[in-house]
């Protein structure tokens, strides 16, 4: 199974909505990126492609990126600096268990969007939304093996 082929389009759509809901009041940032094969660990790699995305370039450092490796059945979900100065201890653990729930029973678009709709919380509670606030980052899910090359 490869990973732009995970989702279907009509699943690809409904975790979308999600990050377009979760972001409607904060001026977080949500990513999902989807790889078919994670290699290395899985924090580390999520580490590096929330990097490659330029997650770590928003201004108030609130992005939360949403990795998952299907082949391998893994999946990481982190925070920037600025959200992770701020959620309660464990939080990150608390959405990963919630969504692992959900995954065991291989409803992974509902595992993600649940997972979504808890960081959108935490993004509302401690960054609301601005009147000069622009979404930073795109909405659109990515996948595959980033490269030195891209996303730049």
């Amino acid at each position: 199974m490869k990973a732009s082929r995970f989702f279907s389009r009509e699943q690809q759509e409904k975790i979308i909505a999600a990050i377009k809901e979760a972001e409607k009041d904060t001026s977080g940032e949500i990513r999902v990126h989807i790889e078919t094969h994670c290699r290395e660990d899985i924090l580390d790699r999520a580490a590096w492609i929330f990097k490659k995305l330029n997650m770590d370039k928003t201004r108030q450092r609130n992005g939360v990126l949403f990795y998952l490796a299907v082949k391998d059945k893994k999946f990481a979900v982190i925070g920037d600096k600025g959200i992770n100065e701020v959620v309660p201890e464990g939080f990150w653990n608390q959405v990963k268990e919630i969504m692992t729930k959900y995954f065991r029973e291989g409803l992974f678009t509902e595992g993600i969007t649940e997972g979504i709709k808890l960081a959108g919380r935490q993004l509302k509670q401690f960054f609301p939304y601005k009147a000069d606030d622009k979404n930073e980052l795109s909405d659109e899910l990515s996948f595959g093996k980033l490269t030195e090359k891209e996303n730049k």
